[in-house]
């Protein structure tokens, strides 16, 4: 499993990155405070605070540099 932070901070962020993720047969989960939310909910995602960063955790070890590339536009610096 690996954990990095992203920024959602807009609704066509929510819908592309949610597109993207769902192209991949793993689990991600949003983590947020004490709520976990599946990352491919588009619902989920709009019932935590966007205005900070949130943790996606990706539960795979396989296609890791893949799936880096497809989130990077999402990943805080």
């Amino acid at each position: 499993m690996k954990t990095v932070q992203i920024s959602l901070n807009s609704i066509d962020k929510v819908k592309s990155f949610v597109n993207s993720i769902t192209q991949f047969d793993f689990d991600f989960d949003l983590i947020s405070g004490r709520y976990v939310i599946d990352a491919k909910s588009i619902m989920g995602i709009f019932s935590l605070d966007l205005s900070k960063p949130i943790e996606l955790a990706i539960h795979s070890e396989a296609n890791i540099d893949e799936i880096m590339e497809v989130i990077k536009p999402y990943l805080v610096e």
